[in-house]
């Protein structure tokens, strides 16, 4: 046990379980991979395939979707949407605070753009986000959204502000730059691609970060034209390639 410590990444403890007995790894990004070799995986067990989140993104927008009917329909698509998504341990107390007074007053300086943040149940991100965007009009709360509607709004967004892991490797497939709500990331694959950029919960920083997006065109477009690191939609076919073809297998 290991006591004294905070483990911000618990899904690295299930996939060092896992490593220890699995005859092939599919890692997701070459990063992931020179891991592996650093961990003394054999080379020729990793298979680079991308990300399978990004297989699922690219099905999800190929379904219908009905705007009319869903949560998103009074959005004013209109205007430049920004959607936000803070729920992260390490963002309860000051730092969510910190991120909404800075989107607050991103909200208030440009009137062309909407903030849309759907909000987590958990009370110490609910109650001081509604707290502090109470009668913002620019800004729209919504309740959790189910995948296929989210990957909508993102499709739609004009850029987005998160501390999510997923979204830091969704974002990337709609060319839509990503300011990291969070001071480290599990995903630096897109940091160092240039598709995101880490500005961490100083209210500063934020808006400084947010307002270099909006008001320069070129800063945005060097972001927006990355093509995606974590994966272009065919990981799964790579993966059942690469189990139908090992050696190892009956």
């Amino acid at each position: 046990m290991v006591t004294g410590q905070v483990i911000t990444f618990l899904e690295e403890i299930n996939r060092r379980v896992v490593g220890v007995t699995a005859d092939l790894h599919f890692a997701p990004t070459k990063g992931a991979r020179e891991n592996l070799l650093r961990e003394n995986v054999q080379d020729d067990h990793i298979v680079v395939t991308g990300n399978t989140i990004i297989d699922a993104l690219h099905w999800v927008v190929r379904q219908p979707f009905d705007l009319e009917k869903g949560p998103l329909k009074d959005i004013p698509w209109e205007k430049r949407i920004v959607l936000v998504t803070a729920h992260r341990r390490e963002n309860f107390g000051k730092p969510i605070r910190e991120i909404c007074v800075a989107l607050r007053k991103v909200a208030e300086t440009f009137k062309d753009v909407h903030l849309v943040y759907p909000v987590h149940l958990n009370p110490h991100i609910h109650a001081p986000v509604y707290e502090l965007f109470d009668s913002v009009d620019n800004i729209t709360l919504l309740p959790p959204l189910d995948y296929q509607t989210l990957i909508y709004l993102m499709s739609r967004s004009y850029l987005v502000l998160t501390d999510s892991g997923g979204i830091q490797e969704e974002a990337p497939s709609f060319g839509k730059p990503v300011l990291v709500l969070r001071n480290t990331t599990e995903r630096p694959e897109g940091i160092e691609a240039g598709i995101a950029k880490l500005v961490g919960t100083n209210q500063q920083r934020i808006v400084e970060e947010t307002e270099s997006l909006l008001n320069d065109s070129e800063i945005y477009e060097s972001m927006a034209c990355i093509v995606n690191p974590y994966g272009d939609g065919h990981a799964a076919e790579r993966i059942a390639g690469a189990l139908l073809n090992f050696e190892g297998s009956n």
